[in-house]
C-alpha cells in the first residue's frame, strides 16, 4: 500500500480535520478549569519551590502537559462543542491520562472497545466522528475510518507525524526502520505501520543482540523467535538488516535513542567500511523537544538534595516511565502514581514499580523536615500535581 499517497487523500477528503473548529476561546476557558492550577503556578513563580510546615516542595522546571498533548485535548473539547449530538468515538486513549479520558467520556465520547485484545470497529457507523488520539492512529485504521464515511478528527501530535515522515524516507530508499520502542505501544502500532520492513527494539541490550547479528550472524530461529511480535511481516534478519535507518518512539528516552543510533552507525561501518557507510545507514533526528525538556529537567532536579521523588502520570505512559527510571537510577526513593488518590491517610502509598507491578508501601513519608521532588509525564494536568501537593502537605501537618 503506498501510505504516503493515501496519507495525502485523506488529508485532502472534506471529511478529514486537523485544525479545530472556530471554539478555541470556549474550550480554553473549560481546559483552565478543568486542568490548571493556581497552586502549581504559585510553585512556578516561587523557583519551582515551596515550603510549608515540615515539607519542601521542589518541581522540576518542565513537566506536565506538553503542547502536543494540550493539542490533543482542546481539539477533542472542540470536537464534542462542534458536534453535539453526534457519536463520537477516540481509537484509543486521547492521552495517557485517567482523569482526562474519564473526563471525555463524562462528555459522552466512546472509546473504541477492545476484544480479546483486539478493537472492535463494528460499533462505529456511517456519519460517526471518529477522533484520531496525540499518539496518532495506524493507516490500517485511519482507512477502515474512511471506508466507513467517518468524520475524522486528527490530534496526531506533529512530533509523531514527523517520525512517520521519516520513515516513509527510509521506505522510499528500502531501508529497513529500526524503530525504538515498545512494540505493542499504539504509537510504535501507528508509526510502523508506515513502515515496509520495520523491527522494534525495546533498549540497549536489544539493539547490541541485532548488531552482533549483523556482524556476525547467528542463529535465525532464535532471532525470529526474539522479535516475532516486533518485527514486519516476512522479516529475514539475514537479508533485511543490511539498510537500515533509525527512528524511535518519541517519548523514549533521548540518550538512550541516540546511543543505539550511534551503535548502529558503528555496526554498519564496521560490516560495509565507511565510504559505503551512507548506503546501508540513515537516521534523522526524530526526538520529541518536549520529552527532552522534561527528561532534562528531571536529570537536573535528581541532581539536589531530596528525600524521595513522586512521578505523577499515567501507569501505561511511556515518557513517565522514564522519568521514574532516572530517579531509580540516582538511588532515590520514588514513587510513580497516576493520582493523589493513590496516597492513603495513614501515610501509605499505592505505586507502580518499573516491572509494572502496583504495590502499596507503608509509611513512605519519613518524619522530620523531608524535602519532596516531583515531576510528571507529559499527559498530566497541572490540577493532578496539584492535588498530590496539597495531600503530602496535609499528611505531614
Amino acid at each position: 500500500m503506498d501510505t504516503k499517497a493515501f496519507k495525502r487523500s485523506l488529508q485532502h477528503s472534506e471529511n478529514y480535520h486537523r485544525k479545530g473548529f472556530g471554539h478555541e476561546a470556549e474550550v480554553s476557558g473549560m481546559l483552565q478549569s478543568e486542568y490548571q492550577s493556581n497552586l502549581v503556578q504559585q510553585i512556578r513563580d516561587n523557583g519551582y519551590t515551596l515550603q510549608q510546615g515540615d515539607v519542601t516542595i521542589r518541581l522540576a522546571e518542565a513537566f506536565g502537559f506538553c503542547w502536543g498533548v494540550e493539542r490533543a485535548v482542546a481539539m477533542a473539547y472542540e470536537t464534542r462543542q462542534h458536534f453535539p449530538t453526534q457519536r463520537i468515538w477516540i481509537t484509543n486513549e486521547i492521552i495517557h491520562n485517567p482523569s482526562v479520558n474519564q473526563r471525555l467520556q463524562e462528555m459522552q465520547v466512546g472509546f473504541i472497545p477492545v476484544i480479546a485484545g483486539v478493537k472492535d470497529f463494528s460499533v462505529v457507523e456511517s456519519g460517526d466522528v471518529a477522533i484520531l488520539p496525540a499518539f496518532g492512529a495506524s493507516v490500517q485504521e485511519m482507512q477502515l475510518l474512511q471506508e466507513k464515511n467517518c468524520k475524522i478528527v486528527d490530534t496526531t501530535c506533529p512530533w509523531v507525524a514527523k517520525v512517520w515522515n521519516t520513515v516513509e524516507k527510509h521506505k522510499k530508499s528500502e531501508y529497513t526502520s529500526i524503530i525504538h520502542g515498545k512494540y505493542n505501544h499504539e504509537e510504535t502500532i501507528a508509526t510502523s505501520s508506515f513502515a515496509n520492513k520495520y523491527l522494534v527494539v525495546l533498549n540497549m541490550a536489544q539493539a547490541e543482540y541485532v548488531c552482533n547479528y549483523i556482524l556476525n550472524g547467528g542463529n535465525r530461529d532464535e532471532f525470529m523467535a526474539k522479535f516475532s511480535r516486533a518485527c514486519s511481516a516476512g522479516f529475514n534478519p539475514d537479508t533485511d538488516l543490511e539498510k537500515v535507518g533509525i527512528a524511535n518512539q518519541t517519548t523514549m528516552l533521548k540518550s538512550e535513542t541516540e546511543q543505539i543510533g550511534k551503535l548502529f552507525e558503528r555496526t554498519m561501518m564496521r560490516k560495509y567500511g565507511p565510504d559505503t557507510l551512507n548506503q546501508h545507514f540513515i537516521s534523522f533526528n526524530t526526538i520529541c523537544d518536549a520529552t527532552q525538556e522534561r527528561q532534562d529537567a528531571m536529570f537536573q532536579l535528581v541532581e539536589e538534595k531530596l528525600d524521595l521523588m513522586v512521578v505523577i502520570g499515567g501507569f501505561n505512559s511511556s515518557n513517565t516511565t522514564h522519568l521514574q527510571e532516572i530517579a531509580i537510577e540516582h538511588q532515590i526513593p520514588s514513587y510513580h502514581i497516576d493520582s493523589a488518590n493513590r496516597i492513603g491517610t495513614a501515610n501509605q502509598i499505592e505505586h507502580r514499580l518499573l516491572s509494572g507491578e502496583i504495590v502499596a508501601t507503608e509509611n513512605w513519608l519519613p518524619s522530620g523536615k523531608i524535602t519532596v521532588g516531583i515531576t510528571s509525564g507529559a499527559s498530566t494536568p497541572d490540577k493532578v500535581v496539584a492535588d498530590v501537593v496539597e495531600k503530602i502537605f496535609a499528611l505531614k501537618m
